[in-house]
């Protein structure tokens, strides 16, 4: 392995010099006579540890040591304080700022090796740590994903034949909401958890699901269980993702009117994400051909949903939907249904 990186922060050069002899054979040293200078140098070059004076004119190793502690690039480095203030509440006061340990001077050569050699043996436990935690995390939410795109085809099975519905309609339903200006994390968490919003009709029968001919009062009624259907299934859950995915399941068939359901919420009482999909799933149903209907032509469903504004759906999202017409419409094209695209859809 290299060697470990310190960077030394004093303002004496004499001081420099001491800990650059103790030090110069076991690690790669830099130095920094002010703390300004030290955030500038821990910014771009990382290092493993800082040793950290405290009395330095303009700013502080306290005030240094702080900075460093906010900063996300730097708060895990371990700092040492090595200064003359040797009094119990000068080192209580350096480890309250977030110090990793407190060492005056006249500095001991082998306690400050044996100190540095700690603190580096533990800050590189931590990052393995670390390092771990993050794979697993990653495989974690890689896994729950995988276990919502699967429930999401389970629900297509259960209804219609148009397998790359739920990937149309979440690509639509990323690019919505990259239009109004979501953060890229709400954005991608919505693209995953969009497939989950009809889970619910895995609870309707197929009587209902797949008949070919208009459906009976009765039958609406039964039908429209189904977004209470889907939030029960995916129930209450720490994750953000799958409290998106059950504020869709819940939401997606509300409208801006309030002539909705289930619960006949009206305009911005609805989840963005509920009114994201809901501009999402019907343009792609009325586009795509089912058992009991042909797809409409474009411009039909572009005039519908015009025509809707302010009605069924949020008249924002349907501005901002116009406006990346063209990119939805390459989304459509490209994967369009035809039986090849199908049935690899359903082999993914």
């Amino acid at each position: 392995m290299d060697k470990w990186t310190i960077l030394t922060v004093d303002d004496e050069p004499i001081n420099r010099e001491v800990i650059k002899h103790i030090l110069k054979n076991h690690y790669h040293l830099m130095f920094a006579e002010s703390g300004a200078k030290a955030l500038t140098m821990a910014t771009g070059s990382l290092p493993d540890l800082i040793l950290l004076d405290v009395m330095m004119p303009g700013m502080s190793g306290y005030q240094t040591c702080i900075a460093l502690k906010k900063d996300p690039r730097t708060r895990n480095i371990p700092v040492i304080f090595v200064t003359a203030m040797a009094e119990i509440q000068d080192e209580t006061t350096g480890l309250e700022m977030g110090a990793a340990d407190y060492i005056t001077k006249p500095i001991s050569p082998s306690i400050l090796k044996a100190r540095i050699s700690t603190h580096l043996t533990l800050y590189n436990q931590n990052r393995v740590l670390d390092a771990r935690v993050k794979e697993r995390t990653v495989e974690l939410n890689d896994t729950r994903l995988e276990i919502i795109q699967r429930l999401g085809r389970a629900s297509e099975y259960k209804d219609d034949e148009t397998g790359l519905h739920i990937l149309r309609m979440s690509h639509y339903a990323r690019l919505l909401g990259q239009a109004i200006g979501l953060p890229e994390v709400e954005v991608n968490r919505l693209y995953n958890a969009a497939p989950m919003h009809d889970i619910g009709k895995i609870g309707i029968p197929d009587c209902i699901l797949q008949k070919q001919t208009a459906l009976s009062e009765d039958e609406w009624q039964i039908m429209r269980r189904h977004p209470k259907i889907g939030a029960e299934i995916i129930g209450r859950n720490p994750s953000l993702l799958l409290q998106m995915a059950r504020a869709i399941a819940l939401t997606h068939h509300e409208r801006w009117d309030g002539s909705g359901y289930p619960r006949r919420l009206k305009g911005e009482a609805i989840p963005i994400e509920g009114r994201i999909v809901a501009v999402a799933d019907v343009f792609d149903a009325l586009t795509s051909k089912r058992p009991y209907k042909e797809a409409w032509e474009m411009t039909r469903a572009v005039d519908y949903l015009r025509k809707e504004s302010g009605g069924l759906f949020d008249p924002e999202l349907i501005t901002r939907f116009m406006g990346i017409l063209p990119r939805i419409i390459a989304v459509k094209e490209r994967l369009a249904d035809h039986p090849e695209a199908t049935r690899n859809a359903a082999a993914n």
